[in-house]
């Protein structure tokens, strides 16, 4: 993995969460980069994350910039006495765009855009949705944003709350999949997913722990 830090520093500790359930990850629609918040079970969701990660040493936490992944963050922070004004924010961390494609159901992007929703299935890193972004760009734009928010952290603890789309290209990064590899990983809301980044390599520790949940995450892809 490429980066401008020194490959002395040491390793940046990550705890990255995908944010709580809002309303449409409950009825598939796509939200992109919408700013669709937290739903009641989201909310819930969140705190016990917090609970969680209360005691495992946080120094800092990143968030995108949409308020579900936000909203998430602020609830981690509570617990581990982080000051809200202090939640980083990087808007490198947004779900993928889906373009047109945002607030249509799975079904209705097959429905109405057959071709579209055959490529999107088959992982064509070159497609890209009307007016969205493409895997490949989308894997570029998370990349960069890790490598640029861990190398500031050397042997720090830091969390990650961002989206199901930029925890599939973590997970790819630490385990080497290409972009077109089906996946066969979860990507559950507010699961904790636990990785190692140096400047050679991002290195995967633990990932989808839900034992701090009483029922089981959803785990649509692209929320």
């Amino acid at each position: 993995m490429s980066s401008s830090a020194l490959p002395s520093q040491s390793p940046t500790r990550i705890t990255a969460v995908r944010h709580g359930e809002t309303a449409w990850n409950a009825i598939t629609r796509l939200q992109g980069q919408l700013d669709i918040d937290l739903n009641d079970l989201g909310r819930w969701q969140a705190e016990r994350t917090g609970a969680a990660l209360a005691d495992s040493g946080l120094q800092v936490i990143y968030s995108s910039d949409l308020c579900r992944a936000h909203h998430t963050a602020q609830a981690i922070a509570r617990h581990s006495g982080i000051a809200l004004p202090d939640i980083r924010v990087h808007p490198g961390l947004r779900e993928r765009c889906f373009g047109r494609f945002e607030g249509l159901t799975y079904a209705q992007v097959g429905e109405l855009h057959p071709e579209d929703a055959l490529r999107w299935k088959q992982r064509d890193p070159a497609w890209a949705p009307p007016g969205g972004e493409s895997q490949t760009e989308v894997f570029a734009r998370v990349h960069l944003a890790m490598d640029a928010i861990a190398a500031q952290h050397p042997g720090e603890h830091m969390a990650i709350v961002t989206h199901g789309g930029v925890l599939d290209v973590f997970y790819r990064l630490a385990t080497g999949q290409g972009i077109s590899a089906a996946r066969t990983w979860d990507l559950g809301n507010c699961a904790i997913n636990r990785l190692l980044w140096t400047p050679q390599a991002l290195t995967l520790v633990g990932w989808a722990d839900t034992a701090h949940l009483d029922q089981g995450p959803r785990d649509e892809f692209g929320a």
